[in-house]
């Protein structure tokens, strides 16, 4: 299927409005004293939700399955290629700040992200003392 410069074009600012939503999430939290109240819990932005759900159900507009996605992005199309990247990095970006400041998605920072688990290992070496 043919997709139009417009829709690449759209494509970008569907994408900033998904994000806008992620960060905006609240969910319900119980206090101390039992009463219900909404707290900031940001969504780590994914490009299959965004693509799958996102856009053809919350949106009610065209979508397209994520093979589509990935061609664009090796692509030779320099529109498509170049929105992809620019929507792939504000989702990084927001993903590796929801990580970073607020613990969630470490499994997601470390297969969509690259990140991973970094042990410091310090060896010392001990000289034997002679006590004749």
């Amino acid at each position: 299927m043919a997709y139009s410069d417009e829709f690449v074009l759209n494509l970008e600012q569907l994408a900033l409005i998904y994000i806008k939503e992620c960060c905006a999430h609240q969910k319900e939290q119980v206090t101390n004293k039992g009463e219900i109240v909404l707290v900031q819990d940001r969504h780590i932005p994914t490009i299959d939700y965004f693509l799958r759900i996102w856009i053809p159900i919350i949106r009610e507009e065209k979508g397209f399955v994520p093979s589509t996605w990935y061609a664009w992005l090796n692509g030779e199309d320099k529109l498509k290629s170049d929105t992809i990247k620019r929507i792939d990095e504000l989702f990084k970006g927001l993903a590796s700040d929801i990580v970073a400041n607020e613990g969630k998605g470490i499994f997601y920072a470390k297969n969509r992200l690259g990140m991973h688990d970094r042990q410091q290992v310090e060896t010392r070496t001990v000289d034997k003392f002679d006590f004749e």
